[in-house]
């Protein structure tokens, strides 16, 4: 486990790591460059840089945590991606069953295997898993359709880095909505407009908003207020738990 800066969650959880681009939110991929520093400083996890690589050493490691918190799984990758076989992810999925003190996120951008993978019962999905899937620019608004046919138990969309407007989505059966600006060397814009049309797509769905940060090259001064205002919205937790 790996404390973590990311303001939605409060740990992360890698027993996957290694990724390849798929959209284009993935074109500045964070995980990317910070895997390549880790095998060049001698990090034995990431001696495979950037490749696909799984950790079945790490699978036993949320039983030794005690306190309840909030786990990403997978930071460093996506648990739905081709070369992750669907024995391992429910090997993943044992351990988050096996541990409902926490609530476990999972996020990818591959929901066409996600679907697939549901609708041919291939995951037993655990009521503390919030899965979501990532939605950056308008092509990628399908994947809300793949993610709402699933029977994950908590369902939720980031739209980070978003890339464009995401006008008119359909909200109905998701849990929460996360919104965020791109951030490091070469970040591409985010619009404020952009930001304010998903609030009031949440508002009028009553779905959960998160604004997690403007972005830029400086994110931090750049902050994570919306007019003034922080959004923090969770999904009620109480639901979480419910079957």
């Amino acid at each position: 486990m790996t404390q973590t800066k990311i303001e939605w969650t409060e740990s992360t959880w890698n027993p996957v790591t290694g990724c390849t681009k798929i959209s284009d939110g993935c074109k500045n991929c964070y995980a990317e460059v910070m895997a390549h520093r880790l095998k060049a400083m001698g990090q034995a996890k990431y001696k495979n840089g950037f490749n696909v690589t799984l950790h079945p050493e790490t699978l036993n490691e949320p039983y030794s945590w005690k306190k309840p918190r909030m786990i990403f799984i997978n930071s460093m990758s996506d648990l739905f991606h081709k070369d992750v076989p669907v024995d391992f992810i429910n090997k993943i999925m044992n351990v988050v069953w096996n541990n409902p003190h926490h609530i476990f996120q999972v996020l990818t951008k591959r929901s066409d295997l996600l679907k697939r993978y549901d609708s041919e019962g291939l995951i037993d999905w655990p009521p503390n898993l919030w899965m979501g899937v990532t939605v950056e620019n308008s092509a990628a608004i399908k994947r809300i359709d793949d993610l709402r046919s699933t029977k994950a138990k908590v369902k939720f969309l980031s739209c980070e880095p978003l890339l464009s407007p995401l006008e008119n989505m359909d909200l109905e059966g998701i849990d929460w909505v996360i919104v965020g600006g791109e951030s490091g060397r070469t970040p591409r814009p985010i619009k404020e407009e952009w930001v304010l049309d998903i609030k009031k797509q949440c508002n009028n769905s009553s779905t959960p908003f998160y604004f997690k940060q403007w972005g830029g090259t400086n994110k931090k001064a750049a902050g994570r207020k919306l007019q003034g205002n922080i959004y923090n919205e969770m999904p009620v937790i109480s639901s979480v738990f419910s079957i």
